[in-house]
């Protein structure tokens, strides 16, 4: 027996981004996918720079490399001031994962620091009352 479903068959096709025409006023570019996400995550990752912030910076980066390379492949399609708030995040996001992962080198001098002055304390000397 055939299938007698043919109205679904190519429901996962999507249609081409429509061009805006010379003489179409009513046409509304869209912004660009997750271009307020990523300015958040940026943001985000400057604020908690000390903690996991080193991983939002991180998630911001990789989602703002993908929305690029969608600009990139059709530049007039999208609104410039999206364009924008994704460059802005992403550098956000380069200081705060940058300032992350300077804290975390912070964290590992001051313990190795900690560890080696409390090493060299006369334990042996200290008596107990």
């Amino acid at each position: 027996m055939e299938n007698q479903n043919y109205g679904n068959y190519n429901q996962n096709y999507q249609q081409p981004p429509v061009q805006p025409q010379q003489g179409n006023y009513n046409y509304v570019q869209p912004p660009l996918p997750n271009a307020t996400a990523i300015l958040v995550l940026g943001i985000l990752s400057i604020v908690f720079c000390c903690g996991v912030g080193i991983i939002l910076g991180i998630i911001a980066l990789v989602m703002a490399g993908k929305a690029n390379a969608i600009y990139m492949a059709n530049p007039n399609y999208f609104t410039l001031s999206s364009y924008k708030n994704m460059k802005a995040g992403k550098t956000c996001a380069i200081i705060g994962t940058i300032l992350g992962g300077l804290s975390i080198i912070y964290w590992i001098v001051y313990v190795v620091i900690l560890g080696a002055a409390i090493s060299q304390m006369p334990w042996e000397h200290i008596s107990r009352y």
